[in-house]
């Protein structure tokens, strides 16, 4: 173990000990707030042994795209649903597609603005403002969307020392230098006062462009977002034809393939046969991944474990939805067991309780039904997808759909403290 005069580095610290002496800098702090957590202050730590430097990301331009034809009789004016609401301390949810290089000709800048410009006259929302109202008759405060076409950030970046590669690394890790390729880090929905509500970076590496993205979540939840991005996309990709003549956490990244998917699927509703339930493939794939947390976090069999999974409710209303439907229409599906109720069942019985609706909280987001990888501007789909660095917050596991047919990508982030405990050995279990 590394030590210098009885100083442990971050790296060699591990989790369930208490008399490591550690000598850090805070690099930035913050206040997060979660349902079953309550407000924390969250901090991320740096010691000599950390290159914490971002010089050499060049920020090139930071401007606002507004919505291309702007009425301002059309005024509107959207009020929050107390579900909304629910979300006003919640981060702004950040992705990210790696797409190939473009050629010289392809002037991918203009483009982009000219194409988002359009989509947002489409997607109005995304160019709007948060307005708090101070309601002193009865001492409230009350929050409306004002779709008065402010318009959206998009900042245009370049960093050419990173190339496609790094983000492609062995054993699908997370490159630490990707918070630099995201817009909107720290904020959260009540930011939207002051803060655009839809933020853009487009960062030119060596032999790519990463397009990333940050949203405000009382706006729109991920169905409706990626609805957005695949019209701004397909806009792009249509008019831009040529006329004819540091770091509180880890990341990685698992990949299912198809085969891996079937045979989990297969093994958890034999496991069943008890109910007519049926497990479906991501149900699966998620109990899988909550075994295999469980049974390498050193956690006490009488604590609770909870499983969050956010879930799409367009068809399972009654009536249903159209899958168009714009703005947030998910739930948040809890499904609680007891630590060594997950070690002592099969994968059919954990399956299950996610069917029917860390302490660990396993937080589930995304879906692989969003065709992220349908998202062409014009110069190609993208080769990778990734999301934002992680809040240092319970376990996150952002679900994607694979690259393959029928395939699914897992981009799971934990906690430094349970970083060699848990992700290291799940490695051997996917």
């Amino acid at each position: 173990m590394a030590q210098n005069h009885g100083i442990t580095t971050l790296a060699d610290v591990r989790a369930f000990k208490t008399n490591w002496k550690i000598q850090v800098k805070i690099v930035h702090s913050w206040t997060q707030y979660m349902q079953f957590t309550g407000e924390t202050t969250e901090m991320i730590l740096a010691d000599h042994a950390v290159n914490i430097s971002v010089s050499e990301v060049i920020v090139l331009s930071s401007s606002i795209v507004r919505p291309k034809t702007i009425n301002k009789s059309d005024h509107t004016k959207i009020h929050l649903t107390p579900y909304d609401l629910k979300l006003l301390h919640f981060a702004y949810p950040q992705r990210g597609l790696l797409f190939p290089k473009p050629d010289d000709e392809t002037r991918i800048i203009h483009r982009l603005k000219t194409s988002l410009s359009i989509a947002l006259e489409i997607y109005f929302p995304f160019a709007g403002r948060l307005v708090k109202v101070n309601n002193h008759e009865d001492n409230t405060v009350s929050f409306y969307i004002d779709c008065d076409s402010s318009g959206a950030r998009f900042v245009h970046a370049k960093v050419e020392s990173v190339s496609a590669n790094d983000f492609l690394q062995p054993y699908d890790s997370v490159p630490d230098f990707k918070r630099c390729f995201f817009p909107a880090n720290d904020l959260k929905s009540s930011d939207g006062v002051s803060e655009p509500l839809l933020a853009l970076q487009v960062t030119e590496i060596k032999d790519g462009v990463f397009i990333s993205f940050g949203y405000n979540h009382m706006v729109a939840d991920g169905s409706s977002f990626w609805n957005f991005f695949h019209t701004w996309s397909k806009i792009s990709r249509e008019t831009g034809r040529p006329p004819r003549c540091e770091i509180p956490t880890k990341e990685r990244v698992f990949h299912f393939t198809k085969t891996n998917i079937s045979d989990l699927k297969a093994e958890a509703n034999a496991d069943i046969t008890f109910t007519d339930m049926k497990i479906s493939s991501l149900q699966a794939v998620l109990a899988h991944l909550w075994i295999s947390i469980i049974k390498h976090s050193g956690l006490n069999r009488e604590e609770d474990t909870h499983c969050i999974v956010a879930a799409d409710m367009r068809r399972r209303l009654n009536p249903p939805l159209k899958k168009e439907c714009f703005g947030n229409v998910t739930h948040q599906a809890i499904a609680t067991a007891k630590v060594g109720e997950i070690l002592d069942h099969g994968l059919g019985w954990a399956a299950l309780q996610i069917n029917k609706q860390a302490n660990t909280y396993l937080i589930v987001t995304s879906s692989p039904w969003f065709e992220v990888y349908d998202n062409d501007f014009g110069w190609g789909k993208p080769i990778a997808v990734r999301a934002e660095p992680g809040n240092g917050i319970g376990i996150s596991l952002v679900v994607f759909r694979g690259i393959e047919e029928g395939s699914i990508d897992v981009n799971a982030t934990i906690p430094l403290s349970m970083w060699s405990d848990v992700l290291v050995n799940l490695l051997t279990d996917v």
